[in-house]
């Protein structure tokens, strides 16, 4: 099939047509530009790519009680964070609680929150805008599920998020230690919701049905980019249909909450994110989150485009109200593991409320307020 935006969204389509190929694997424009003045404004877009960060990507320094406490507690049992081994921006919003420090340095409401990092700080992959650190990883801590669990007892969390490090160099490439935890966890705390983002194993089923079978209350994992993109943007072993596959899986295994991220700003077209927005959502893919790729390192892929906070507001209405995801968390600085999906999944699950009524809950939340409006 053949996509067609209108209305406001083809003011950030620089096209009159579409390609035949819905898979966009081609990156030449298809047809001549629409106009001469949307021709310049894409150009002034990409321009804007060369220049230092725009004011829109600003993010607090870690402070606060809240912020403290965590990183006591994590130390105190070694774990790990992706906020850490990541560099994400948004660790020192989320750590000192869900409305930041306030001007005494402490947390305005507490409800501060981290995304632990399971199976060590050492990946078997080599993803170029990742600053996990790749090889020498390290046999994995048997002790490392009752520790989150007991982390998450002192810090006080009623929704947490488990991440992973790839571990290719494992026979079940640390499924089994995965689905342990979210067992552990659920045994000690059972009014908590878990959401977990997975790696994708692979492919293989029987590793992601056992993630099923451990039965967290969200499944996630991330495409990353659109499918001409895969590679730079990640490891060779990575893929753009393996990853719909591991989400297809879980939504026609389980009727656990399936979600996925996608980052901008590494040269993509705007027909390639739809479509890609596009697959997942065939792929029974019911939450979605869109931000700004930021380089760690020059070491890492430069970025091709700072994209516009008004831009991703209308990735979010065309994510939610023409394609049909449940809830689209978009903004600069929104990341698969912040809190913006946090709120929704809790509206519904916890509070029984509707699509409607969380997604609304979901947005009157200071922080995400902060990042797409």
């Amino acid at each position: 099939m053949s996509v067609k935006l209108s209305g406001e969204w083809a003011d950030y389509w620089p096209y009159d047509g579409f390609a035949t190929d819905t898979r966009c694997r081609s990156t030449q424009p298809v047809r001549a530009a629409r106009s001469s003045t949307v021709f310049h404004r894409a150009a002034r877009r990409w321009h804007m790519s060369r220049a230092r960060k725009p004011d829109w990507l600003k993010s607090r320094p870690p402070s606060g009680r809240e912020f403290a406490g965590i990183r006591e507690t994590l130390r105190e049992y070694d774990l790990h964070t992706v906020c850490e081994e990541a560099n994400c921006p948004n660790l020192g919003e989320c750590w000192s609680g869900r409305s930041g420090p306030d001007d005494t340095g402490s947390g305005t409401d507490g409800g501060g929150t981290a995304t632990f990092m399971l199976m060590g700080d050492r990946c078997s992959r080599a993803c170029n805008f990742c600053d996990v650190q790749t090889g020498g990883m390290e046999p994995l801590d048997p002790d490392e599920p009752e520790h989150v669990a007991s982390a998450i007892a002192e810090i006080g969390l009623d929704y947490v998020v488990l991440t992973s490090v790839d571990r290719d160099d494992l026979p079940d490439q640390g499924a089994g230690h995965f689905a342990e935890t979210i067992r552990e966890i659920k045994a000690r705390h059972p009014g908590i919701l878990v959401e977990v983002l997975i790696p994708d194993f692979q492919g293989e089923q029987r590793l992601v049905r056992k993630i099923i079978d451990a039965d967290p209350d969200v499944i996630a994992h991330n495409v990353e980019t659109v499918e001409r993109l895969q590679f730079p943007v990640r490891d060779r072993r990575a893929g753009y249909e393996q990853s719909l596959s591991v989400l297809e899986q879980v939504d026609r295994e389980s009727d656990i909450y399936t979600k996925t991220s996608i980052m901008l700003g590494h040269g993509e077209y705007d027909h390639e994110v739809y479509q890609t927005l596009a697959d997942c959502r065939e792929h029974g893919v019911d939450i979605v989150t869109l931000g700004q790729y930021l380089r760690p390192s020059r070491d890492h892929l430069e970025v091709q485009r700072y994209d516009p906070p008004d831009k991703y507001e209308t990735w979010r209405r065309v994510a939610e109200d023409e394609l049909g995801f449940l809830y689209c968390a978009s903004g600069p600085m929104v990341r698969s593991s912040y809190k913006a999906g946090e709120l929704f999944v809790d509206a519904v699950l916890r509070e029984g409320k509707s699509v409607a009524a969380a997604r609304r809950e979901a947005r009157t939340d200071p922080d995400e307020a902060s990042v797409t409006d």
